[in-house]
């Protein structure tokens, strides 16, 4: 089973494959990496990379289903919340698309699976994927370690392939 995390953003969105297979004690990372999205180019067309990057790794990767980070956002922040539940939006797009199901995941939730403390730092979440997944070497950028622990969180799920229904929360 392959699933795919994400860590949506506008300037970098984060992502990791991984495969998980009921032999394997550890799932491997088939491919990780980064979108950069040019942030001085207009909301639509930073919109528009994000989604043609997202759609041609859907189609390269091939995902049994994707993990997504819930959007969250202080109060005092509602315009970050506003511009990054754009980019989400262009994520479950193209997940839809392509008829991919998708899991949501917040973050304190994903920083507990993979650290076991739901308000771990940024260094610890790359120290324990690091370690989980037997790497060589801390994956960088953050938004990268953030996408393979999405994943691992959701590997790590009993039922990660549930799909969310939308249609409740308008």
């Amino acid at each position: 089973m392959r699933i795919l995390g994400i860590d949506p953003g506008l300037r970098i969105t984060g992502y990791a494959c991984l495969e998980v297979a009921g032999d394997l004690h550890v799932p491997r990372v088939v491919e990780a990496g980064i979108f950069r999205i040019d942030p001085r180019a207009p909301l639509e067309l930073r919109l528009g990379s994000l989604h043609d990057d997202l759609d041609s790794t859907l189609g390269d990767l091939q995902p049994d289903f994707v993990a997504v980070e819930t959007l969250f956002s202080h109060y005092r922040r509602a315009r970050t919340a506003i511009l990054m539940a754009h980019a989400r939006g262009v994520v479950l797009l193209a997940c839809a698309r392509r008829s991919l199901s998708v899991s949501d995941f917040v973050a304190t939730e994903v920083k507990k699976a993979v650290t076991g403390n739901g308000h771990a730092d940024k260094d610890q979440v790359q120290e324990a994927v690091t370690h989980q997944l037997g790497l060589q070497e801390r994956p960088s950028p953050y938004d990268v370690s953030d996408a393979m622990a999405i994943a691992l969180c959701a590997a790590r799920r009993s039922n990660p392939a549930k799909p969310v229904d939308y249609s409740k929360a308008i």
